[in-house]
């Protein structure tokens, strides 16, 4: 009976595992394909800011 509950346990961390990898590329894959968005948005914040003398 402890031997079922710890292959259960291991096959339960080797799906969460799999979640958190595929989370991951698909995080990774959202971030190369907006890439240079958010380089130009974070260029327009600190432009802004920096022409009302905020943070420069």
């Amino acid at each position: 009976m402890i031997r079922l509950s710890r292959l259960q346990s291991g096959q339960g961390m080797v799906e969460y595992a799999l979640i958190l990898a595929l989370i991951a590329l698909i995080v990774i894959i959202a971030l190369i394909a907006t890439g240079g968005q958010i380089v130009n948005l974070y260029s327009d914040v600190t432009a802004t800011m920096c022409s009302y003398h905020v943070g420069c």
